[in-house]
């Protein structure tokens, strides 16, 4: 009778999930560890965005340095657009071959400086 009830508790009880959920950056397409995880705002919390997806933190950062926030509001409020970007495209090419936890220091676009 014991291993009847055993059973059912066995059989009750949910599968064991990992805890860890396997995020996939929506820019490069690669698996995006824990240490290199970041937020990106699709519309700048400054322009009223609430929706954020998981990028790496090297594409987050590639981001802000090609666009002003009101680009990315506007016109590149979606992965898809962003990746549709000719400037990002080159990013994207390059950062592919790169192992998941790569980072760099990026530097801002040249064309977002005051003049």
């Amino acid at each position: 009778m014991i291993g009847k009830i055993r059973q059912k508790l066995i059989s009750a009880t949910p599968p064991l999930v990992s805890k860890y959920k396997v995020h996939i950056c929506p820019l490069c397409d690669r698996e995006i560890p824990d240490s290199q995880k970041d937020a990106h705002h699709l519309v700048p919390k400054s322009k009223g965005g609430k929706e954020t997806e998981f990028m790496h933190r090297i594409c987050h950062k590639q981001v802000h340095a090609l666009f002003t926030e009101t680009e990315l509001a506007f016109n590149l409020n979606s992965a898809e657009a962003l990746r549709a970007d000719p400037e990002l495209q080159k990013f994207i090419t390059w950062v592919k071959s790169k192992p998941d936890d790569f980072y760099e220091k990026t530097r801002k676009s040249g064309r977002l400086k005051p003049k």
